[in-house]
């Protein structure tokens, strides 16, 4: 019988190589943070990977960064790399300022709004090297994934939006607007070099985009919480780009 240290100096062992970046980007975020940054801590610590977090804020007024400067003291400036900007410049330059910072082979990017649990990063590791991807996307359409504490409203826009993409673009991903994903890092320079859209079309042209090159993709079932604090950032100005940006992509690939 195996037990739990012995099992993490082998994971340790095969995988010690590779290091895990976690990119997130965060604005208004200083309820979550704290709570987030604990538990990316506590699973990379129970699964014995080697890690490092890449805070990206985006000049949040409600002091973010110093909360963020705090963490940092805690647990160590080899495990909390802060990578701040002036001012909100979107999702994609975020990855892309990110990506500059991180030194692991692998890259990890997922909301701080603890909307996605850090307890699922072991599984899409454990994924990722059973199949060999090039990428691995939380899932909340298929197996036992979900979503909890929306209304029907913004369940119906998600559903929507991720039927209509299916339908036009055939993707060959069951969940296209998610932003939980792992990433072989060179897989996510090429793509968010081909990239072109903002905003929530961002994280579906990703995977469009890994299609066309001949990437490959695997899928975790996750579950989806609604932001615990803070508010939601998609508003009706959010879904009328997503739908601009669909056709555009309709369009062009």
């Amino acid at each position: 019988r195996i037990n739990m240290a012995t099992r993490r100096s082998n994971t340790n062992t095969c995988g010690q190589s590779d290091t895990y970046s976690v990119l997130l980007p965060t604005y208004n975020e200083r309820e979550n943070l704290p709570l987030i940054v604990w538990l990316l801590v506590k699973y990379f610590g129970e699964s014995g990977y080697n890690y490092e977090i890449i805070v990206i804020d985006d000049g949040s007024p409600d002091g973010t960064l110093q909360v963020a400067e705090q963490l940092q003291k805690i647990y160590g400036e080899d495990k909390i790399l802060l990578r701040p900007r002036a001012q909100k410049l979107g999702l994609g330059t975020a990855y892309i300022h990110g990506i500059k910072h991180a030194s692991g082979n692998y890259v990890i990017i997922m909301d701080a709004d603890l909307s996605h649990h850090p307890k699922f990063i072991p599984q899409f590791i454990e994924k990722q090297k059973a199949g060999g991807y090039d990428l691995v996307s939380g899932t909340r359409y298929r197996g036992d994934g979900g979503v909890y504490g929306w209304d029907l409203r913004r369940k119906l826009i998600s559903r929507g939006a991720n039927f209509i993409t299916q339908v036009l673009l055939r993707p060959g991903a069951s969940d296209l607007t998610g932003s939980f994903r792992l990433y072989k890092k060179e897989v996510l320079e090429k793509l968010v070099e081909q990239c072109v859209s903002k905003g929530y079309v961002f994280q579906m042209e990703m995977i469009v985009r890994a299609r066309q090159l001949g990437y490959t993709v695997g899928e975790v079932p996750i579950s989806f919480v609604d932001r615990v604090y803070g508010e939601s950032k998609l508003g009706g100005n959010e879904i009328v780009s997503f739908l601009k940006g669909l056709l555009t992509l309709f369009a062009t690939t």
